[in-house]
This record gives C-alpha cells, sequence and structure tokens, in this order.
C-alpha cells in the first residue's frame, strides 16, 4: 500500500471508488427498469391475446382494428412465417402462446384450438430520460469536483518542488501565492521562512567576510614587518606563523561556503598522486616522509575539486598523525579506493558521531572529520571507518 501514502492518490482513490459505486448503482438502475419496463410489455400481450381470443370467441374474427390501435402487426409472409416457426420450434419454444425476439422484432406468436397468428409488436418502452439525466448529472458533478480539487492541489506540487530545491541549498526560491486557502497560508509563511534565513546567512556571510579581512590586515603587517627581522631562524619562525596564519583563514572561508551547502565543486580529472601530494602540502610541517608512508598501487584519475580534495586529505592525514601512537599514517591508493591506516586506540563513538561540528567527544573543535564527510558527500563518494588489529582505518571509496 506504499502507492497510497501521499494525499494525491487518496483522493484519486476516493473518486475511483466513488465512479464505480455510481457506476454499479446506475448498472443495477438500468437492470431494475429494464426489467419492470419487461414485464409491463408481457403484461400487455397477455391482455391482448387474451382479448383477441374472446372476441373470436364471440365473433368467429379476428379484431385487426384492435391490434392496430395496439401497434401490434400480424405477419402474413409465408416464408417469414416459415422462418419464424422453425426458430422457435429449434429453441423448443414453439407452445400454445410465446414472445420473443427474432431478428431484432419482438414475436408474440399465438396458437389455439380457435386461430393461430404471429404478431409483431412494434411498441418500443424506453427508460425514462430522467434516470439518465440525474446520472449524467451526478457524473459531471463529480467530475468537476475531482478536476476542482485536482486544480487547489497543484500549488503543494509546486510547493514541494520548491521545497526539495531549498533543501539542495538553492535560497534563491520565491513561492507566494495569493490565493485564501490553507496551501496558500502554508507556501507564503515558507516564503518569509525562506526570506529570513536568506538574510541571515547573507548576513553571517558578510560578517565572515568582515572579519577574515580584518584579519588578514595584521598578518600582512606583521609579515612585512617579519621581513626586517636581521635573525634568519628567527625571521623564518615568524614568517612561517604568518603564512599559516593566512593559510588557515582561506581555509576557514572555504568551510563556511560548504557548511552553508551553497556552493558547487569544480571538478575536473587529476592523478591521485598529485591530489595527496597536495594534501600533504597543506600540513605545513616539515619532514613528512617522517610521519607519512605513500603506497600507490594505482594512479588513477579521479575526477574532483581540487582545492576541496587536497583540504580533505589534509584533514584525515592530519588527524591520523596526531591521534596517533606513533605520531605516523599510511597511505595506500587503489583504483577505486584511498586509504588511511594509523595505529592508535578505537574511536570512542560509533562513526556518525564525528560527522558532528563541534562534536562533544573531540578534544579539538571537533571540525577535522565534519568537514571531510561534508566535502565528500559534495563528491558524491563514499567514506568509511574500521578498527582492525590496533589500527584505525579510514577508507575513501568511488563504489
Amino acid at each position: 500500500m506504499t502507492g497510497l501514502t501521499t494525499l494525491k492518490s487518496k483522493i484519486n482513490l476516493i473518486f475511483f471508488i466513488s465512479f464505480m459505486l455510481l457506476t454499479a448503482l446506475f448498472v443495477l438502475l438500468f437492470y431494475i427498469s429494464k426489467h419492470e419496463l419487461e414485464e409491463i410489455n408481457r403484461e400487455h400481450e397477455r391482455q391482448v391475446t387474451s382479448y383477441l381470443y374472446s372476441y373470436f370467441l364471440k365473433y368467429g374474427k379476428i379484431d385487426y382494428d384492435f391490434l392496430k390501435s395496439q401497434n401490434i402487426s400480424v405477419i402474413k409472409d409465408k416464408d417469414e412465417i416459415v422462418k419464424i416457426e422453425h426458430f422457435l420450434k429449434k429453441k423448443n419454444r414453439y407452445a400454445k402462446y410465446g414472445t420473443d425476439r427474432y431478428r431484432l422484432k419482438r414475436i408474440i406468436f399465438v396458437n389455439n384450438d380457435r386461430f393461430k397468428l404471429l404478431l409483431e409488436n412494434k411498441n418500443r418502452r424506453h427508460l425514462p430520460l430522467k434516470t439518465f439525466a440525474v446520472f449524467l448529472m451526478f457524473f459531471i458533478i463529480m467530475i468537476v469536483i475531482y478536476i476542482w480539487i485536482q486544480k487547489s492541489l497543484k500549488p503543494l506540487a509546486n510547493l514541494k518542488d520548491k521545497i526539495i530545491k531549498f533543501s539542495q541549498g538553492d535560497l534563491d526560491i520565491e513561492c507566494p501565492s495569493q490565493n485564501n486557502d490553507e496551501i496558500a497560508e502554508v507556501a507564503n509563511e515558507f516564503n518569509n521562512a525562506v526570506i529570513r534565513i536568506r538574510e541571515l546567512l547573507n548576513s553571517r556571510y558578510l560578517m565572515l567576510r568582515t572579519m577574515m579581512h580584518e584579519l588578514k590586515t595584521p598578518i600582512a603587517k606583521g609579515r612585512i614587518a617579519s621581513e626586517m627581522i636581521s635573525d634568519k631562524k628567527q625571521k623564518q619562525r615568524i614568517i612561517g606563523a604568518f603564512d599559516k596564519l593566512n593559510f588557515i583563514i582561506d581555509e576557514f572561508i572555504k568551510i563556511e561556503q560548504i557548511a552553508s551547502k551553497h556552493f558547487k565543486p569544480d571538478k575536473k580529472p587529476y592523478l591521485i598522486s598529485n591530489l595527496i601530494e597536495a594534501g600533504i602540502d597543506k600540513l605545513l610541517i616539515d619532514d613528512p616522509g617522517d610521519h607519512i608512508s605513500l603506497k600507490i598501487i594505482d594512479n588513477d584519475v579521479w575526477s574532483v575539486d581540487f582545492e576541496l580534495f587536497a583540504l580533505t586529505l589534509k584533514n584525515l592525514i592530519d588527524n591520523g598523525i596526531k591521534y596517533s601512537d606513533t605520531k605516523k599514517i599510511k597511505i595506500e591508493a587503489t583504483k577505486e579506493k584511498l586509504i588511511f591506516t594509523n595505529q592508535g586506540l578505537k574511536l570512542k563513538n560509533k562513526i556518525k558521531t564525528y560527522f558532528e561540528p563541534f562534536h562533544e567527544s573531540s578534544n579539538s573543535m571537533g571540525l577535522g572529520l565534519y568537514i571531510v564527510k561534508s566535502i565528500l558527500d559534495i563528491h558524491d563518494l563514499k567514506f568509511d571507518y574500521e578498527y582492525l588489529d590496533g589500527n584505525n582505518i579510514f577508507i575513501i571509496s568511488r563504489i
């Protein structure tokens, strides 16, 4: 019964049952009326034959004028009489009196001890037109009501499409309605909610952009001032710190775009080795070979957004190193999978817990795996976690 879960399907079912019941009622009334008319015809024919017999006993002849007045004619054609008698005998209907239909004619046959006649009853009794008119009127009214209800539900389907677009990140939708029904009220309230959410997101985005811009200004000034330091070692440390701050701010901008769901990735084909290298570069660590063991079994091409996917790999590698007992991580690339393995304790909670931002189980901000999952969802890639022989295993797959 899954097909009857929608309001439209339920309305269609109700009207279908109503049409079927109305049709059944019409057919039943038709046969009842037909039976009644048949009984009237038979009674009339019995009265006619009874009168003919009485008249013949009294006057010794057939009252043809009476038959004419009753719209009943005598069949006189000998060939036709033979055919009709043969037809009646074949059906075992040829007796002293009876009625039947022969080639669309209603035949009355009389075969008593006084005379023998084959008559054609030309009277045609029809069902009253009022019966057809009443049922036709009901059918028309039901069809009009059905069309009216379907038309009333049409804005609901339009609203559903708008809600789907909104859920997919389209904030530019508009669905105001000028109608005065409940569907219009829901549509207008949803439209008002979309406007308020759009304004809030725009104001949040503007605030974040302003904050990032204001932070970049002192960073840039500090970067310039650091060039004046004479101690080369100290100078490199300070420049590296400012560069890392600048890099983190750029990452925050990308994260904000992903979190707002108002982002479309720029997918292009890249070798997986280049993507892994870009992710390692984003770590900004010295001697990455001391912490990362890379094994590329199949250097296949992946269609991804370069910057976003590199950010994903960077977060996975960073987490793998940070939470490893050995401060090392193994990366293995196959045709369909990227596997990240580090030695350490098993995650305390289910993996889905770590896909939420600012989860309580994290000692940091709790954004690492949230960012990873969000970016992989945008790319329609699968993300799995396993714990085997003391190792945490994170898998990105295209299957």
